[in-house]
């Protein structure tokens, strides 16, 4: 069963064959905390992408720049594989998302 996480706003766009999915007007809602975590082992965002890929993750640094940059979704596989990169609990790469939903 999932936590409660009230979730106050997701918008589908749907126009054509483009879809856009927001959360309170953001593409993830990890961002914040790659980078942190991220920059905490000194690591470069190249470094990360090569790491990525070595667990099956096709993404290179600029992928990364988007993600941190909250321009760019991140998939469940993803952020599975980002906390394995990274050394990180899943909850700890979430840990804004956990915190805004506090607030309600």
């Amino acid at each position: 069963m999932l936590s409660p996480i009230k979730i106050r706003c997701i918008r589908v766009l749907v126009s054509g064959f483009m879809r856009k999915i927001e959360y309170y007007n953001n593409k993830n809602v990890i961002f914040r905390q790659l980078k942190v975590a991220r920059k905490r082992l000194r690591m470069s965002q190249k470094e990360l992408a090569a790491k990525m890929q070595t667990l099956g993750i096709n993404i290179d640094q600029q992928m990364i720049s988007k993600i941190e940059k909250n321009m760019r979704m991140v998939t469940d596989y993803e952020l599975v594989c980002f906390s394995k990169a990274l050394n990180v609990d899943e909850k700890e790469l979430l840990e804004d998302c956990y915190a805004s939903s506090l607030e309600d």
